[in-house]
């Protein structure tokens, strides 16, 4: 397992950002049934934990988007890291919200970032990819060049995966599902009959224990 994927599972196991409960799940908003909820806000509780995310994503950044010059931030559980992120870099900065505001400017994308810009996305969760990609498409609707996306964490959907293709976006994260699964295995924290039925989920989550 690679190294960093390992320790931002087990500090994001040990704030308790994630949580696996294999045998009491989870409903998410989607009304799918989940052994895991993913909380990656919580990351900027903790001093320690906040650095360390705003400098694995610059890294990820620095190797993959050289050629970035503005960074945009996902509404809303991105905004801050991307802030970070762009105040590391020394880049201009925005943020995307899920639609236009209903009043005032009407604004989908708050900040300013230059015209044409090469903006590299921030995110801070992948599950389906909708949110995420909507976030792009409004960015290149405005003119700019989506060059790629960083994100904290991601399920590894293929659904996800596909999105991502079609959207010729490309995506480089921290840490992933089969990581913390694997190494919550290793540490005791769920069974290795637990990490069978985190593999099933992960197969089919929106049918995955339905009622």
């Amino acid at each position: 397992m690679n190294s960093i994927k390992k320790q931002f599972a087990e500090k994001l196991l040990g704030i308790r950002a994630i949580k696996l409960q294999p045998n009491d799940p989870f409903t998410w908003a989607s009304g799918w049934r989940s052994p895991i909820y993913t909380d990656n806000r919580k990351t900027l509780a903790y001093p320690e934990v906040r650095s360390f995310v705003k400098q694995e994503l610059v890294h990820l950044i620095h190797e993959h988007f050289p050629e970035a010059n503005a960074v945009a931030g996902v509404a809303t559980g991105a905004i801050a890291q991307g802030v970070l992120v762009a105040e590391e870099l020394q880049l201009p900065y925005c943020y995307v919200r899920p639609k236009p505001k209903d009043h005032g400017m009407g604004n989908q994308i708050e900040g300013t970032i230059p015209d044409g810009a090469k903006v590299i996305v921030v995110e801070d969760l992948i599950s389906t990819g909708g949110s995420s990609l909507k976030a792009v498409d409004a960015l290149r609707a405005a003119g700019y060049e989506v060059i790629g996306m960083v994100a904290s964490y991601t399920y590894g959907f293929p659904v996800a995966e596909e999105a991502f293709k079609a959207a010729g976006v490309k995506l480089i994260t921290i840490c992933d599902y089969d990581a913390t699964t694997e190494f919550a295995a290793e540490i005791g924290y769920i069974s290795k009959e637990d990490l069978e039925v985190l593999k099933e989920w992960r197969k089919s989550p929106s049918t995955w224990k339905q009622e």
